[in-house]
């Protein structure tokens, strides 16, 4: 199995700065984070973009869209801002009807102890081997269809709708 992985930024690549929440998005971490855990498949890291999913545009949705449809394999990851994931998932749904796309992040930064960047990946790959072709969201150790999830802003994780 090979895996396209595909980022856009959002706060799993986030670097904090300050106390007052000074940020930029960062290198995508993903790449590293497999390396390191030692994954039995082949992956190939494509740094998109660099934006919280709230300052993304239609153009960027679009340029997402086209990576995944001209990916060489079945299976894309994509790591994405969680307050649009959903809207770009259902993008990508209109154009990738094929592929295996899930779309994961974090609601904390892969930078901080207490990330949940990596269990979200860990449950994304575990998705990508096990759900048929359409487009998923993996967040807070569930797999949602992309057209039955929201992200709970007060409660701070995704629910099925």
């Amino acid at each position: 199995m090979k895996v396209n992985v595909i980022t856009t930024g959002g706060t799993i690549d986030k670097i904090y700065f300050d106390a007052l929440s000074d940020y930029q998005i960062g290198d995508p971490v993903i790449g590293e984070l497999l390396a390191r855990i030692g994954v039995g498949f082949q992956f190939e890291v494509h740094s998109l973009m660099r934006k919280d999913s709230l300052e993304l545009t239609e153009s960027d949705r679009e340029l997402i869209t086209r990576q995944v449809v001209n990916a060489d394999s079945d299976y894309v990851l994509v790591t994405h801002g969680t307050d649009t994931m959903v809207q770009t998932g259902q993008f990508i749904q209109k154009h990738a009807q094929d592929k295996t796309v899930v779309l994961t992040g974090a609601l904390q930064p892969a930078a901080f102890r207490e990330t949940d960047a990596v269990f979200n990946i860990g449950c994304a790959i575990g998705a990508l081997q096990s759900v048929a072709a359409g487009v998923y969201v993996a967040m807070n150790g569930q797999v949602f269809n992309v057209n039955a999830v929201r992200k709970n802003r007060q409660a701070n994780r995704f629910e099925s709708i």
